[in-house]
């Protein structure tokens, strides 16, 4: 029997003696939404309760006022194991997409490896990470240093099945802003440049170019200002869009046709152009097979079942994060079987039993994976020259 066999059920224990804690903590951050980038009475609450148990923490990491990391010390020398905590809600729908499991789960996790720290090696931390329903995160966590020093990072989403098997879309938010000339739209129109012409000819290029496009692609857009009275030329109009493709590389590619069309737009009208990015973008989730296999093993040691069909599941910072550092974000079923995210019926399975069970399976499921990482020097490398393969080049 290795050191991880004889650990396994004193691991499933620790979990199952703070369930109750878990729960009344996921039922406090679903009653008390806050959105992006306004999560501080959240993250003071999930901060506090890591102090009380032991861990040290620091707030505004990464240049996000309610971002967080907290670290336990094992006081051994080994890696450093991050559970990743998302707590933002979805404006006027609240926890529609079950952020508060995903934050509870990852700091109970967390708080219950940490109690078995005479058995254990390295660190563990829980990076709270904001935001993440505007893309505004871990990419600027990342860039700004946020995650340095961090062998893996372990999370679960909630949602409607179990499954690995989770599609990630890489994003880019463009806004196109066409600058042209007012002139009296019935006296003089011919004095005119119109912003207004360029923004719905930006539209019909891009329903032209979908058609030479991979299945994979994505572009939606609105018109964000479109003049100021109908007898004035419009003298400003612009629009947004998300464009996404499954990979990075390709989205790039599409991005570069969308531009074109943007200035062919410009060069038809005569109106002055100007791009921008209005949100951060997004990488596509680089797959970690070594930490999905194993997140797999346990949890169907519990009694889960795995659905292996695709499962798109939109745009997620998980993406850029999984750019730096090997992790895992797969889906536990928090909800009944079909039920979409951020809808009025996913939320009302928020607090119910299913939700609460998928908690407790996910917990486990990623605590034991964390202690493999801690205690297998071996797979550990394997996981490491994976991530180092799977980034070469990009």
């Amino acid at each position: 029997m290795t050191v991880l066999d004889s650990l396994r059920e004193k691991i499933i224990s620790e979990v199952e003696k703070i369930g109750s804690r878990a729960r009344e903590m996921a039922d406090h951050i679903f009653d008390n939404p806050e959105i992006g980038k306004k999560e501080f009475n959240t993250q003071k609450y999930l901060a506090d309760e890591l102090i009380r148990n032991g861990f040290s923490v620091e707030t505004g990491v990464g240049t996000l006022a309610t971002a967080f990391r907290a670290e336990f010390d094992l006081n051994k020398p080994g890696p450093v194991v991050a559970f990743i905590a998302e707590y933002d809600a979805l404006p006027q729908m609240g926890h529609a997409c079950h952020h508060h499991i995903i934050a509870s789960a990852s700091v109970n996790a967390a708080i219950s490896l940490s109690r078995l720290s005479g058995q254990l090696c390295g660190k563990i931390v829980v990076m709270g990470t904001p935001a993440e329903e505007g893309m505004g995160a871990k990419g600027v966590m990342s860039r700004n240093g946020a995650f340095k020093g961090l062998d893996v990072g372990l999370m679960f989403h909630g949602g409607s099945k179990n499954t690995t098997a989770l599609v990630v879309l890489a994003l880019e938010g463009l806004e196109f802003t066409y600058k042209g000339k007012a002139s009296h739209a019935a006296s003089a129109p011919h004095e005119g440049i119109n912003a207004l012409d360029a923004v719905i000819l930006l539209f019909t290029s891009i329903n032209a170019l979908r058609q030479q496009l991979k299945e994979d692609a994505r572009i939606h857009g609105i018109i964000t200002k479109g003049g100021d009275a109908v007898n004035i030329i419009p003298e400003t109009a612009a629009a947004q869009f998300y464009i996404r493709a499954r990979q990075r590389k390709y989205l790039n590619e599409v991005v570069e046709k969308v531009k074109n069309c943007a200035k062919g737009a410009a060069l038809q009208t005569g109106a002055e152009l100007i791009i921008s990015v209005f949100e951060d973008p997004g990488n596509d989730l680089l797959k970690n097979m070594n930490l999905l296999a194993e997140f797999e093993r346990n949890f169907r040691s519990l009694g889960g079942e795995i659905d292996n069909e695709p499962f798109l599941l939109g745009s997620s910072d998980i993406g850029n994060l999984s750019y730096e550092m090997p992790v895992i974000h797969p889906m536990v079923k928090t909800a009944n079987g079909g039920l979409a995210l951020h809808t009025e019926e996913f939320l009302k399975c928020g607090k119910t039993d299913i939700a609460y069970e998928g908690m407790m399976l996910g917990m486990k499921s990623i605590a034991l994976t964390g202690a493999r990482v801690m205690l297998d020097p071996e797979f550990l490398i394997a996981v490491k020259k994976e991530f180092e393969a799977s980034t070469k080049g990009l």
